[in-house]
């Protein structure tokens, strides 16, 4: 049984065994006799390499309780290396070959606080991508000024990237491997520096008092505009800290629900084609071509959809707590290379699936109707009780799978339009176009031909179908029907109600929109049908089922009554008294 000691590293708290313990302290004591020769910065190199190993340690602790033993310790030691491998001095941190040899590739994007003009981002880029700040800034301001979103996005990377504090930082930030001798020569450095600085700043206060006063004002407007521009990068820090946290819950949001919703339903719809095949497609209006079974699209569609969300997710959490892990490299890396393939399978397969609609067909026929001239040729369209359960037969853009009379399975559409022209003989004839898609032109017609369409003359009238049948696996492409009906001239017809719905932009003398020809006698005229029985009816200006204006012409003269969504009416009249409007406020 080891005895438990709690230790601080890095103002992080640990429990460790005493054997682990008496390692370590030995580790840190050989550290610092290794150092003994030189005492300059020893203690923050003594800091920095403790702060170093905490971090280190913290990611090998899962649970608070968790207990660190000698195995973490050599793990740690491998790491950071053992003092007597490093001889650090002067002449070894100016060797060339040295630093290429400890340069590392494992870089992390900090800001730089050491270089700043504001936030200290493009020194940390430059950092990153080992370049002169000067060209970063450059970019920034073409950004900003050149294109706009410069002014947003440098703010942005502002909030979320960290600034690189710590030794251990500012060496991942220049892509240094953190171990002990890097820390020391980094220590050393900013020693020099700073030494530098001071020694600079004493040459600098005595060529000021040497110098003429306006030197002195010089040197103080530019300390004033720096605290000016530390003060606004506050106040912005601040205001898109805000922004930021608020964003970051958005988009946890955002991505928690997608991908729940992606979930439920890749295991809805992608079980589907398990529990009864063909059942999504016989009940909604998708039909697929592309090869792919349903449970293979659901799952394509998770994963295009499902990963980006899941970055989303990450970055949210990164927003609200910069000590959130992320899932490393390795896992990004693993997953783009998931979703490049499954985008790369949703390419090929959504090319085919579009293909197979890519072309339009047209089949045409023409067939004379022997009625008797003199009677009035009555139009009406007519539906299969056996396919549909409509209450009303109207035209529409859906379709709909159905059986036919020998249990072939069908899909059922009402996409019919139905127009009336003029005949260029004595004869009535009906000319049918049946249109659809294919890969090819050929095979288009040839879809187009597979269409089940029929019409029928009783006596004096004319039943056409209002529907027609296709095969099924040709769903999804755009199948329709345009009946042109031709009338010679003098020759009267009655629009049934049936055809309200199904007439499409059909020409008259009174301009009389379709909706509004059902239940009505029509004269085929050189100029056009004319109708026989519209006077003193009322006939609304639009296609719409709206009321809100209705004009009513007769011997009277004109009616026009106009009602707006606040029901407030105006009404205009034209008769043998003049023109009179009225309002709800005021006539004139």
């Amino acid at each position: 049984m080891n005895k438990t000691i709690n230790i601080n590293l890095g103002g992080v708290f640990f429990h460790i065994d005493e054997m682990a313990y008496q390692k370590l302290k030995k580790y840190l004591d050989a550290i610092r006799r290794s150092l003994s020769d030189d005492p300059k910065g020893r203690d923050e190199i003594i800091t920095d390499i403790e702060s170093r190993i905490g971090e280190l340690l913290s990611e090998k602790v899962k649970d608070i309780r968790q207990v660190i033993n000698e195995n973490d310790i050599d793990e740690v030691v491998e790491v950071m290396g053992k003092p007597e491998d490093y001889m650090v001095d002067d002449e070894v941190f100016s060797d060339n070959d040295y630093q290429t040899h400890q340069r590392s590739n494992n870089k992390k994007l900090y800001r730089d606080g050491n270089d700043k003009f504001l936030g200290g981002v493009s020194s940390g880029i430059a950092h990153y991508f080992n370049a002169d700040v000067i060209w970063i800034r450059l970019a920034w301001l073409v950004a900003a000024f050149g294109f706009g979103f410069g002014f947003i996005v440098y703010p942005i990377l502002w909030i979320l990237l960290p600034q690189a504090n710590t030794t251990a930082e500012k060496l991942e930030m220049e892509g240094e491997d953190v171990n002990i001798s890097n820390i020391e020569k980094k220590i050393k450095d900013e020693l020099t520096d700073a030494s530098e600085r001071v020694k600079n700043g004493i040459n600098e206060v005595s060529d000021k008092v040497k110098s003429a006063d306006y030197t002195k004002y010089r040197d103080k407007a530019k300390s004033g505009s720096q605290d000016m521009v530390e003060t606004l990068g506050k106040i912005f820090t601040a205001i898109f800290m805000v922004i930021g946290k608020f964003i970051g819950v958005i988009l946890i949001i955002i991505s928690v629900v997608t991908i729940i919703s992606l979930l439920i339903g890749m295991f809805t719809v992608g079980s589907l084609d398990f529990i009864q095949e063909d059942w999504f497609y016989q009940n909604t209006m998708a039909y697929n071509n592309s090869g792919l079974p349903i449970w293979m699209i659901s799952v394509l569609t998770f994963i295009l959809v499902g990963i980006p969300f899941f970055f989303l997710f990450s970055l949210g959490l990164r927003i609200l707590s910069n000590n959130s892990k992320s899932i490393g490299k390795v896992a990004k890396l693993s997953l783009f290379g998931v979703w490049l393939v499954a985008l790369l399978f949703a390419i090929f397969f959504g090319t085919k699936q579009f293909m197979q609609s890519a072309y339009d067909g047209t089949v045409t026929s023409n067939q004379e109707i022997s009625v008797i001239s003199n009677d009035t040729l009555k139009i009406k369209l007519v539906d299969n009780k056996n396919f549909s359960n409509h209450s009303e037969l109207k035209r529409g853009w859906g379709y709909s799978t159905v059986f036919d009379e020998n249990n072939v399975e069908k899909i059922y559409s009402n996409n019919i339009r139905l127009n009336v022209y003029t005949s260029d003989n004595d004869q009535v004839y009906v000319k049918t176009r049946k249109k659809s898609q294919g890969r090819s032109r050929t095979e288009a017609r040839e879809n187009a031909e597979t269409i089940g369409y029929d019409f029928q003359l009783f006596e004096d009238e004319l039943r056409l179908d209002g529907y027609f049948l296709a095969d099924v696996k040709n769903k999804f492409r755009e199948q329709k029907i345009y009946i042109d009906l031709y009338i010679p001239k003098n020759k009267t017809i009655y629009l049934d109600k049936t055809t309200r719905s199904f007439l499409y932009d059909v020409d008259n003398t009174q301009n009389i929109y379709d909706r509004d020809m059902a239940k009505h006698y029509f004269k085929m005229t050189e100029s056009g049908l004319t109708c026989l029985d519209c006077e003193g009816y009322e006939f609304s200006s639009s296609n719409n089922d709206s009321d809100s204006f209705n004009m009513k012409i007769d011997k009277r003269g004109v009616h026009i009554e106009v009602q707006d969504d606040n029901n407030i009416k105006a009404e205009v009249k034209i008769d043998e008294n003049g023109l009179t409007i009225t309002s709800a406020k005021d006539s004139i």
